[in-house]
């Protein structure tokens, strides 16, 4: 098991969720990052889901 950054922006840049997570691999970081961003309401803001060693899984401007 592995933690995951999962970061939601607003237009102006402003922080809008920080939250890191666990998942067993990048595949199902990337399923939960995106349940997670649908929940909140969030898909269509900028956001991104990066490892634990910095590589990006998930990401939308």
């Amino acid at each position: 098991m592995r933690d995951y950054t999962l970061t939601v922006f607003d237009s102006s840049g402003e922080k809008l969720l920080d939250e890191t997570f666990t998942a067993a691999n990048d595949d199902e970081a990337k399923e939960m990052g995106t349940s997670k961003l649908d929940q909140a309401g969030y898909l269509d803001y900028t956001h991104r889901c990066v490892t634990p060693d910095a590589k990006l899984i998930l990401f939308h401007r």
